[in-house]
């Protein structure tokens, strides 16, 4: 619970620190629990969008997605927001929601534990890869992840691969664990904390409230075009290798005729002017096909961490 409250207060110290880096969406908050209004006989699709996916300000964009796909289908769509990816799992897990976009780490794990399907994967600049960045502020010293040792560290989510689990393999290659190598402060808590966001972790680095951090290249990329003032003072010190990119993802006892009329939809998405202005909003090329084996890299990880 320390580390809970830890965050909770590092996350609001970044509000009152760095007031309008983020920018809220127009209509959707998805950094809080909420569910949709429930009703008899409701026969609305359901979808979440996990935290770590996406910047925060392109939520608003995902709503224009979700709209598109409602008015294709022919149906309501309605959103259901989660603030970690274990949370997200939990619902894809218990048929509360129909599809989902979740971090690579996160369908690997579903995978493995509840059959958890693949739908389709999003192209971003030519590439179904992405990769983890390990970031530090602009003006420190530090040159490579070992210069980190006992220093203050963010992850974004327990299960994404980019912000924690690739990281915490990268120390298991020098024999040490999050918990050995960033160790403890002065007064015994944990010098490594999960912010539950990419965003807020690239700014916790950019305004010196933490050390160092582990973000997607997906996300930093984006802020280094739409946030340059934020990006601008970190700097990247390690890259990982490619990893198969974030997906969209399905219950594996979904409706075989809903998988394939929302694969369609997604596949053909940049045929049509609207689909092609959407995708363009939140910097993806097109929704692709994507093979499972794409992340056996991030299984192998797993095994060894």
């Amino acid at each position: 619970m320390k580390k809970i409250y830890f965050v909770v207060f590092i996350l609001i110290i970044l509000t009152l620190v760095l007031p309008g880096c983020i920018e809220k969406p127009a209509k959707v908050n998805l950094s809080i629990v909420q569910e949709p209004n429930a009703k008899e006989n409701d026969t609305s699709l359901k979808v979440a969008f996990a935290s770590g996916v996406s910047p925060k300000e392109s939520y608003a964009y995902y709503e224009e997605l979700t709209a598109y796909i409602s008015r294709k289908l022919g149906g309501p769509i309605k959103i259901v927001q989660r603030r970690s990816s274990l949370e997200v799992n939990d619902l894809i897990k218990n048929k509360r929601i129909d599809f989902s976009f979740v971090n690579s780490g996160a369908y690997v794990a579903g995978n493995e534990e509840f059959g958890m399907k693949l739908l389709v994967a999003p192209k971003i600049n030519g590439r179904t890869t992405y990769n983890s960045y390990i970031i530090v502020p602009k003006n420190s010293t530090y040159d490579n992840i070992v210069d980190l040792r006992g220093k203050k560290f963010a992850f974004s989510d327990p299960l994404s691969n980019s912000g924690k689990l690739y990281p915490a393999y990268r120390l298991s290659l020098i024999n040490e664990t999050p918990d050995s190598f960033f160790g403890v402060d002065e007064k015994g808590r944990s010098n490594y904390f999960y912010t539950y966001s990419q965003d807020y972790s690239i700014i916790a680095v950019a305004g010196e409230l933490a050390d160092g951090a582990a973000v997607s290249s997906l996300i930093y990329e984006y802020m280094k075009k739409t946030k340059p003032d934020i990006v601008s003072n970190t700097r990247v010190i390690e890259v990982s290798p490619p990893f198969a990119i974030p997906p969209v993802v399905v219950s594996k006892d979904i409706d075989p005729f809903l998988e394939e009329r929302l694969k369609d939809i997604f596949l053909k998405m940049d045929k049509d002017e609207e689909g092609k202005m959407i995708l363009s909003k939140i910097m993806i090329d097109k929704f692709v096909n994507i093979n499972d084996n794409a992340y056996d890299s991030i299984r192998e990880m797993r095994k060894k961490v």
